[in-house]
């Protein structure tokens, strides 16, 4: 188990924060064991002809059986809205002797072929080909990606203001808890360290690759949880099941879906994509359902979150759409 001594139990210790690099990293688990993740076979079938050529022995050596991934490759997030380009500029300084030790830790029965070698070219191979990756399989679908993520951000802040840090941690995974001030998560593995959080505090970071909450191998790292994102079953939606009639009766069946889709926050470019109209439409229908007081917004760095306000959550459920 992972304990994190809170410094401060308030929310000043806690944050937030969305990395591309850690969600690429994380995804090559999919390429070792696409079993494991059935709400990803879409994207899966999507990026197939394009994975053909990439040097899929080196990507997936990045993984072990347990489904670990090197700490170096998933450093903690320093902003809340990472840029891929940014995150690879700060990986090309990771010291040798780390690239090296955390192989090992992955791997520490015997390296793959792949990744022997002079640890500085070990990770310029690694960089090269996480890059073509990117480019090839996340780049076209990262702000599909990134709209998910930024949905689960707004709930677990609307949950920390409403109902304190307790409930927040209670409701991001079963395997995390907050007892007094120690944070603990419960992996699979039989790893174990305790660390305090005081200077660094403590990141939060949804993942839409990871099936239960995960923290750094090592305790040495910063610490971090990343675990997994809410709304993933919709990610790879492109329609939605039909609105009640009550419902649509009372405020259009365009409008009735809108509020089925916003139980989770999402942006209007996300909601236009999964219902097939234009940003145009959606954001006409988004204003008036606000004016109405059934909408709440929120801003999340560029973009404008939607989600149903008490009223409107209060209207879906006395249809009988949920």
């Amino acid at each position: 188990m992972i304990e994190y001594e809170l410094a401060e139990n308030d929310l000043g210790e806690v944050r937030f924060a969305i990395s591309p690099l850690n969600e690429l990293v994380l995804s090559l688990r999919t390429l070792r064991d696409p079993g494991r993740f059935p709400l990803q076979l879409p994207w899966l079938r999507a990026t197939e002809a394009a994975r053909a050529e990439l040097p899929l022995d080196l990507l997936r050596a990045l993984t072990n059986e347990a489904l670990w991934s090197p700490d170096f490759l998933t450093p903690r997030p320093y902003t809340p809205l990472g840029r891929i380009d940014a995150e690879f500029a700060a990986l090309t300084g990771t010291p040798a002797a780390v690239v090296r030790a955390d192989l090992v830790a992955v791997h520490p029965a015997e390296l793959p072929p792949v990744l022997r070698g002079r640890p500085e070219k070990v990770l310029d191979r690694v960089l090269a080909a996480l890059r073509a990756y990117w480019e090839a399989c996340f780049a076209p679908y990262w702000p599909r990606m990134r709209s998910v993520l930024e949905a689960d951000v707004v709930h677990r802040g609307r949950v920390m203001a409403q109902a304190g840090l307790a409930a927040m941690f209670a409701d991001l995974d079963p395997h995390v808890r907050l007892d007094g001030a120690v944070v603990s998560v419960r992996l699979r593995a039989n790893l174990a360290y305790r660390t305090s959080t005081a200077g660094r505090g403590l990141t939060l970071a949804p993942s839409l690759f990871s099936r239960r909450a995960t923290a750094p191998i090592s305790a040495a790292e910063p610490p971090q949880i990343m675990y997994p994102a809410r709304g993933l079953a919709t990610l790879w939606e492109t329609e939605t099941s039909p609105s009640a009639d009550a419902l649509a009766g009372l405020i259009g069946r365009g409008r009735a879906g809108l509020m089925g889709l916003l139980e989770t926050p999402a942006s209007s470019t996300d909601l236009a994509r999964r219902l097939g109209v234009t940003p145009t439409a959606v954001n006409q229908h988004l204003r008036a359902l606000r004016a109405a007081g059934l909408l709440a917004s929120a801003r999340h760095g560029r973009s404008v979150l939607y989600h149903r306000s008490d009223l409107g959550d209060s209207l879906v459920r006395g249809s009988g759409r949920v």
